[in-house]
């Protein structure tokens, strides 16, 4: 029997099998999210400086996992099609590759940051104090990058030979050092504001040393290979411009926040850590269409891979429903959570309709982006996000002229994730996304 009679039945994964993948990239996404909202309970009591300082230096900050998810992406993209077509050695050199670039763009952050951490926290501020605690947190916060960006390299190339458990197991053990040191660093210690920098320091050290050693243990060469770096640079491209968008669309929501005031800056935050918290988490399925999409498509099984997105859209809906649910369950208690601010609580209310609302769609959204990211199909990725965002940030900046506050930026936000939904749902439609072979054309 040929390959292409073996395919000519669509054999989806098994729910069985995408939960496999699932479960334990949920704990690893939801792992940064859940530290992100202690830190901001932890800091949110100092009071709203410290917090506003924390909105300004963590959206900042968020350059360096944006680099870590390109990173990330960009090395499942091409090293899942090699596991998938039999090369397992090939794979973890995508992951070796893209660890050099980890190291390079962190050390480089670094630098950066010790000189502009300043300027750019004016920049998108609008009150000197808290201006000044956002450059306080990044300069110590910022020695953590190469150590992220080297743990978003080796979940890339995990992820592509189908191994989530390994990554749960090293993301859970700088979860629970980093939620430990927080609250102590913060009081008992007295640094304050800067002490949840260097736990995140500390957290994200011990991670990226860990995937270090698993790389090492795959026993492949270490060394540069210039011809394969190039190729993933040209892959990643793509996933760049995709990721500056999406860092404009949130630099822009925070400095319109910011001019809103100081207590509109705050509940920003709070929506803004517990909306990456549901993303993040529902992206768990998008890991598992990484892996399994990429592989099916590396074998030349392209009628399964289209059954299993449809069946992974399935499960991208009923999971962002489910976020739905529990959000409303837990929303009597949230804003006691993270400040007892009366004036940040008032602010807060017109976040929650669209923070609510928006989950069931993210669960489709993400769950595709998978699909499409396992499929290598990244030219089309960045274009639906440049349209996407393009379309929500009229709503953000013309907050500032009709006075439409925190509404109009969350309105934004809901048309920016409409549209994407459905020029997503177009190309899965199409199929012009299930190209087979070891490497997409």
């Amino acid at each position: 029997m040929t390959p292409a009679s073996r395919d000519a039945e669509p054999r989806p994964a098994s729910y069985r099998r995408i939960a496999s993948l699932a479960i334990p990239a949920l704990v690893v996404l939801a792992a940064e999210p859940i530290y992100l909202l202690i830190d901001t309970a932890v800091v949110g009591h100092l009071g709203a400086v410290p917090l506003g300082g924390l909105a300004l230096g963590g959206v900042i900050m968020g350059l360096a996992p944006f680099i870590g998810a390109v990173l990330a992406y960009g090395t499942t993209a091409r090293a899942s099609r090699r596991f998938g077509a039999g090369d397992r050695p090939g794979a973890v050199a995508e992951g070796v590759q893209g660890t050099w670039l980890a190291l390079a763009a962190g050390l480089a952050m670094i630098v950066a940051f010790q000189f502009l951490a300043g300027s750019v926290a004016g920049l998108m501020g609008d009150d000197p104090a808290v201006e000044a605690a956002a450059a306080e947190w990044l300069r110590v916060a910022v020695l953590g990058a190469p150590f992220l960006l080297v743990a978003g390299a080796g979940q890339g190339w995990m992820r592509a030979v189908q191994d989530t458990k390994r990554p749960m197991w090293f993301v859970t053990a700088s979860f629970l050092l980093s939620a430990i040191l927080a609250p102590v660093l913060v009081y008992p210690v007295g640094l304050g504001l800067v002490g949840s920098a260097w736990a995140n320091v500390a957290a994200q050290a011990v991670s990226g040393v860990l995937f270090l050693l698993a790389l090492r243990r795959e026993g492949v060469p270490l060394r540069l290979d210039r011809p394969l770096m190039s190729k993933q640079l040209v892959a990643n491209g793509d996933l760049i411009i995709r990721g500056v968008a999406f860092q404009v669309s949130s630099f822009s929501a925070t400095a319109v926040a910011a001019r809103v005031g100081t207590a509109a800056l705050g509940a920003h935050q709070i929506g803004m850590q517990l909306w990456f918290f549901a993303a993040l988490a529902l992206d768990a399925v998008a890991i598992a269409a990484q892996a399994l999409i990429g592989a099916d498509l590396g074998a030349g099984r392209p009628v399964a891979a289209r059954a299993t997105a449809k069946r992974l859209t399935l499960v991208g809906f009923g999971y962002g429903v489910a976020f739905l649910l529990a959000i409303l369950v837990l929303l009597p208690i949230l804003p006691d959570l993270f400040t007892a601010s009366a004036d940040v609580h008032d602010q807060l209310v017109y976040i929650w309709p669209w923070l609510v609302l928006l989950l069931p769609v993210a669960g489709v959204v993400f769950a595709l982006d998978g699909v499409l990211i396992g499929a290598g199909d990244l030219r089309f990725m960045r274009n639906m996000t440049v349209i996407s965002i393009a379309s929500g940030l009229p709503f953000t900046w013309l907050t500032l002229v009709f006075g439409w506050g925190l509404a109009g930026i969350w309105g934004g936000i809901a048309v920016f994730m409409l549209v994407r939904l459905a020029m997503i749902l177009w190309r899965l439609r199409s199929g012009e996304w299930a190209v087979t072979g070891a490497e997409r054309a």
